[in-house]
């Protein structure tokens, strides 16, 4: 399928139906939960409260993969204010500094956000992905772009509850113990 299609058919795709295009595939995001919506929300005011230079974009659509072949839509996207003005539903990922993930309880979850993601944001040159994981009740921040682009050298993973850096160029530390009120 070429991208070209994946936009048409996105662009007529009721209001309650979220489509991505990731490695190729077509997929469907389900519709966030209160408590996924309550994350994103906390993760928002953390971000504008440490960085109020920077804006935190939730369910962005970013141009992402091999020459720009992929269409993700990010829980959130952390860019400088005003970065996404003029762009349409999906945005070039230039100046995107992170990515944000938050995992649903749909059984797509393991495959786009743990596997296609990662190195999907990689290669569009996202800086940093942060994927709240409720499953495993985890926050897991992938940084250090290789030079070739293709993924991220370093990741860290911290239990709810213990403090997490969002290393340069976010550079802000998230406490995270109130992340365990929203996890089944």
């Amino acid at each position: 399928m070429q991208v070209e299609e994946f936009e048409e058919i996105a662009s007529k795709a009721p209001e309650t139906v979220m489509l991505e295009f990731v490695g190729g595939r077509i997929g469907v995001k389900s519709t966030p939960d209160g408590d996924h919506d309550t994350v994103t929300m906390w993760l928002l005011r953390q971000c504008i409260q440490a960085r109020p230079d920077l804006d935190l974009h939730p369910e962005r659509g970013l141009r992402v993969g091999s020459y720009r072949n992929g269409r993700a839509r990010a829980d959130g996207a952390l860019a400088p204010v005003a970065h996404f003005a003029g762009q349409g539903e999906w945005a070039d990922p230039d100046g995107v500094l992170m990515a944000v993930g938050v995992t649903s309880y749909d059984e797509d979850t393991d495959r786009r956000d743990r596997v296609e993601k990662p190195p999907a944001y990689a290669a569009a040159g996202i800086p940093v992905y942060l994927l709240i994981d409720r499953d495993s009740c985890t926050a897991v921040v992938h940084s250090c772009l290789d030079r070739e682009g293709a993924r991220y050298r370093d990741v860290h993973t911290a239990r709810f509850g213990e403090a997490v850096t969002l290393p340069e160029p976010v550079g802000i530390e998230l406490e995270t113990d109130i992340l365990k009120n929203y996890v089944r």
